[in-house]
Formats: structure tokens, sequence, C-alpha cells
């Protein structure tokens, strides 16, 4: 799986552990709603305040 962080247009470097940590969170979050199949390819979350 592969985690890219981009804030403000700017790609943030992270680690392996990182991407691990926040895919398998955004992953078991997203596939726990209905609607969602464990089928998926892409998956996009955008945040904004």
């Amino acid at each position: 799986m592969e985690v890219v962080l981009t804030v403000d247009g700017k790609d943030i470097e992270i680690n392996d552990f990182v991407q691990k940590f926040l895919g398998n969170v955004i992953r078991a979050s997203a596939e726990s709603l209905h609607g969602v199949g464990k089928d998926w390819s892409k998956m996009e979350v955008s945040l904004k305040r």
C-alpha cells in the first residue's frame, strides 16, 4: 500500500512505518462503512480546515 501526504501543495516525505500506520487506519475505517467493499483499488481522502 502506498500512502502519499501532501500539505498545501507540498509533498511530505513519510517513512514506511507512518505509511503502514496511516494506510491501515484509513483502510480499516473506510472498509467498515456500508458500501465500501474490500476489493477497492484506490482511495482518496481530503482534509480541509
